[in-house]
């Protein structure tokens, strides 16, 4: 497949067995998405040809495409041949009793065994266990889909894919816009789902959790791994590091040979010359092919410790329309602690992180401290400098500048050098440096402020859904950065490795309250399932 003149993989010829769930892996750019189009149907290959069975689920990323249609029935369209019968035989049924015919009396009956044969007795209940599983609760069911927020949508599509039984599950970024339960939810039912699931993800615990092989595109190429992301990182680096010593030997021999053959090509020992030249040619080192996979490198630092208590919380209250988002909050922090804001979407997680930079020093910008609180005190200890990663990138990045003359406003005094080093490290170089930063993806805006944090040096840092639009590269380099930092950190993500990894304390929201449990995520799932238990 090429995309203008560049070769996104060729030559590809691969089996997807049943029973089996496999992950599409690669960097941002290397054509995971189109790979997928391209199996789903939208796009067809350059060359070549997909067999397909009859009965795909396909994750739509068209969110308005169902706008008019009630969400349980969205979630049905999943199965074409159960809804077109659906809607066939309701429209017989409308008819006048008078003007049926024999003819609309036998179809009737053939439609009612497609409506059997496709479970359409108990299509409604069936879609709304998908909903429900996915965060989406009864009172959503009944709504059209032009009344729900894009992150509702996409969950109904989600469904919608699942729905039917299908053969075949493309699912192409399943875990966007879902909240930790509900990405462990989707977790467990694909594991028990018998077709073939095919998968994009950039969530590593969810391929790991998931996937029984992995299909890697890289080296313009399509390379079949066992195992999940992890398995396929070790192999595919064990691979690459054989190859790499063989060739290593192979070039070490073949200067040994061509001194032997510029020594002797001319004199007596000529013939033995020519046989070595033989040899050169066939051991000529495998030309290995460039990979694509390109990894950030980030590191925050700090200008100077923050006081040993950043931030004291004192009964926080935030309301919508005279209703609390949650119930008076109050916390102490100390620093060094690094804090994973948990729950279910909607549940306050964005805006209790709002309410607390509102008056915090440091870096926060002006426009991002207008958020009036309903109740409460938020104290910022002493030396406290906070670095801020809002959810909303609009929020932080304007239109109009380069990346390099954006970046250059957060530190006037640094050098074109300077700011090129850092913008390198996140992936930024040469004339990708200059790329307008209205122009910017969603993965380039996020690796752009963290440029602009690793300018500023904060020693405590809010991040409110950092991973969004990371590959998985990038939210690697992310996890570690965090891990090694000294400073503190509260944060939001639905990463499961980052919070596991990263976070020292965590507070989980539920039922308008927020619940404050010291200690990691692994103490505090063990907590949680003794608690309900």
């Amino acid at each position: 497949m090429r995309f203008g003149p560049r070769i996104l993989f060729e030559d590809v010829t691969t089996t997807f067995f049943t029973g089996r769930r496999y992950a599409i892996t690669g960097p941002n750019g290397a054509g995971k998405s189109t790979f997928m189009k391209i199996l789903t149907g939208e796009l067809e290959p350059s060359k070549g040809d997909v067999t397909r069975p009859k009965k795909l689920g396909i994750l739509r990323q068209d969110q308005f495409a169902f706008d008019e249609h009630r969400v349980i029935d969205t979630v049905i369209m999943g199965n074409n041949r159960l809804w077109k019968a659906l809607q066939e035989r309701e429209a017989l049924h409308a008819k006048p009793h008078d003007q049926l015919t024999d003819k609309d009396g036998m179809r009737m009956g053939e439609l009612e065994g497609i409506v059997g044969d496709e479970d359409g007795y108990t299509a409604e209940a069936d879609a709304a266990i998908l909903l429900d599983g996915l965060g989406l609760e009864e009172p959503l069911h009944e709504r059209k889909m032009r009344e729900l927020q894009g992150g509702q949508k996409v969950r109904v599509l989600l469904a919608q894919a699942l729905f039917g039984h299908p053969q075949v599950l493309l699912l192409d970024e399943p875990t966007n816009h879902l909240d930790l339960d509900s990405v462990h939810w989707l977790q467990d039912y694909l594991c028990e789902y018998e077709g073939v699931l095919i998968v994009i993800s950039h969530d590593r615990h969810f391929l790991n959790s998931v996937c029984t092989h992995v299909a890697d595109i890289d080296y313009q190429t399509i390379i079949m791994y066992n195992g999940g992301y992890d398995d396929m990182v070790i192999a595919k680096t064990s691979i690459r590091a054989r190859i790499e010593s063989e060739n290593a030997q192979r070039d070490k021999k073949i200067a040994q040979l061509n001194e032997f053959i510029a020594r002797f090509s001319a004199g007596t020992r000529s013939a033995q010359a020519t046989s070595r030249k033989k040899e050169v040619e066939r051991l000529q080192t495998t030309e290995l092919a460039r990979s694509n996979i390109a990894r950030p490198f980030i590191r925050f630092q700090m200008d100077q410790h923050s006081g040993k208590h950043p931030l004291e919380i004192k009964s926080v209250v935030k309301e919508y329309d005279g209703a609390k988002v949650f119930k008076p909050f109050s916390a102490n922090v100390d620093r060094g602690e690094k804090i994973a804001l948990m729950g279910r979407n909607g549940t306050g997680k964005t805006t209790l992180l709002k309410s607390l930079i509102r008056n915090a020093p440091g870096f926060v910008a002006d426009e991002e401290k207008q958020f009036p609180i309903n109740g409460g005190t938020v104290g910022w200890g002493h030396n406290v400098a906070v670095g801020y990663f809002a959810q909303d990138h609009s929020e932080t990045i304007g239109k109009g500048p380069t990346a390099i003359e954006w970046l250059h406003e957060f530190d006037p005094m640094a050098t074109q050098e300077q700011l090129r080093g850092v913008l390198g490290q996140m992936l930024f170089s040469g004339e990708e440096a200059l790329k307008p930063t209205g122009a910017l993806s969603g993965g380039e805006a996020a690796r752009l402020i963290f440029c602009k944090l690793m300018l500023q040096k904060p020693n405590v840092l809010v991040l409110d859904e950092p991973t969004n639009h990371l590959d998985l590269e990038s939210i690697n380099a992310l996890n570690i950065a965090l891990q090694k930092y000294l400073g503190t950190v509260l944060f939001v993500t639905h990463d499961h490795d980052v919070i596991d990894e990263v976070a020292t304390r965590i507070w989980h929201f539920e039922a308008g309250r927020i619940e404050d449990f010291k200690g990691p995520y692994s103490e505090y799932l063990v907590y949680a399932q003794e608690k309900a238990s």
